[in-house]
């Protein structure tokens, strides 16, 4: 962990569960954080509540990544304020339960889906990674993705809708980015980590 310290890294979907967890033990071990989330209120009560000492090394934005716009902005703002981005956490996600893929006007589920989970993942990793060749900075992506992007299960509680397909998107991007680094010149990692539900 020595290599990291006091390296700027990015926690995505950093409000609540997995992603407030993943903020707040970067926090603990010497990393500055970004921490990324649509709910402000949140984020604020993350700060706070880490110990005093640790609170000026926790940095919360908020930004909705489906939003480009907001994406690159932050991005920007990380570049201005620390000079850019080491690591990146893309642990932002969202799913439906209940709601059929075949089901009638289901149209505003699946494009939640698919934008949080699939186009929130390319902006952010995009900027990110840009970031870090740039500098020729070997910097490292990490993607919390699920085990539904393996495979589809039948769950007793009601249907998953595009879940599993934007998370089998994921696998695929994720072998994508780890082709693309390397083709790049840059020894820039990406790792994947798999959970039994996104956060």
């Amino acid at each position: 962990m020595e290599r990291w310290q006091n390296k700027v890294v990015v926690v995505t979907g950093a409000s609540a569960g997995i992603g407030a967890v993943i903020a707040a033990d970067l926090v603990k071990n010497g990393f500055i954080v970004v921490a990324l989330a649509r709910r402000e209120e949140r984020l604020q009560e993350n700060h706070r509540a880490l110990p005093e000492n640790l609170q000026s090394r926790y940095y919360p934005r908020t930004c909705d990544v489906t939003n480009e716009d907001q994406v690159k902005d932050t991005f920007a703002w990380i570049e201005t304020k620390f000079g850019g981005t080491d690591v990146l956490v893309n642990n932002a996600g969202m799913g439906v339960v209940g709601v059929e893929l075949s089901a009638a006007n289901n149209t505003e589920p699946i494009r939640n889906i698919l934008e949080t989970n699939i186009m929130g993942v390319v902006y952010c990793v995009r900027e990110a990674f840009n970031s870090m060749k740039n500098r020729n900075f070997d910097g490292h992506v990490v993607i919390i993705n699920s085990i539904t992007g393996h495979y589809v299960p039948i769950v007793p509680f009601g249907p998953l809708n595009m879940y599993p397909p934007s998370k089998f998107a994921v696998t695929a991007m994720v072998e994508t980015y780890r082709q693309e680094f390397a083709n790049a010149g840059t020894k820039v990692k990406v790792t994947v980590s798999y959970l039994l539900s996104s956060s």
